[in-house]
C-alpha cells in the first residue's frame, strides 16, 4: 500500500506545484500591466498607457456628489489617454496597495486600494477595479476599469 501512496503523493506534489508556478506567473504579468499604466501616468506619456488597454475597454467612475447623490460616470479611452499625454507640469502618481489579482484561464480581476497625488499634494482615493483578458499571442490588456473616489475617509500608504 505504502508503494502505491508515496508515488502518488509525489505526483500530486509535483502537479500542484506546477499550477502554483504557472498561477504566479500570469499574476506577475497582470501585475505588470497595472504598474506600467501608473509608470505611464507619471511619465505623462499616453504611448506607454495605450497599449495595455483593449479597444473596446468601458471605464467608470463612482462617486458622491457635493449633493451626496452617487454618481456613476462613463469615460473614454481616447479622453484618459488625452489627459495623460497633454503636458502637465505636475507629477500624476497613484499609490496602490492590498492589491488583489484573480485568475482563472484567460480572465484576470484586479482590486486594489489607491491614493492619488498631484505632485505631493493629496487628491483623492478610492479602489481600483480591472479586469483584463488574455489575447491569443498570451498579451493581458485592460477591458474594464472601474474606480472609486472619494476625499475622506481615506487611508494613505
Amino acid at each position: 500500500m505504502k508503494r502505491i501512496i508515496l508515488p502518488f503523493l509525489l505526483c500530486a506534489t509535483l502537479l500542484h506545484g506546477h499550477s502554483i508556478h504557472s498561477q504566479s506567473k500570469s499574476e506577475k504579468a497582470v501585475r505588470e500591466v497595472i504598474d506600467q499604466l501608473f509608470e505611464g501616468m507619471r511619465l505623462a506619456d499616453s504611448s506607454v498607457v495605450s497599449p495595455l488597454f483593449h479597444p473596446d475597454v468601458r471605464m467608470m467612475t463612482s462617486y458622491q456628489n457635493a449633493s451626496g447623490e452617487v454618481v456613476l460616470k462613463e469615460g473614454s479611452l481616447q479622453a484618459f489617454l488625452t489627459a495623460i499625454g497633454t503636458p502637465h507640469p505636475e507629477v500624476w502618481n497613484e499609490k496602490i496597495w492590498n492589491t488583489e489579482v484573480r485568475i482563472d484561464d484567460n480572465l484576470a480581476q484586479v482590486w486594489t486600494d489607491y491614493a492619488f497625488y498631484v505632485d505631493d499634494r493629496f487628491s483623492h482615493c478610492g479602489v481600483d477595479a480591472f479586469q483584463l483578458t488574455r489575447d491569443a499571442n498570451g498579451v493581458w490588456r485592460i477591458v474594464h476599469l472601474i474606480d472609486t473616489r472619494r476625499k475622506d475617509p481615506c487611508d494613505q500608504p
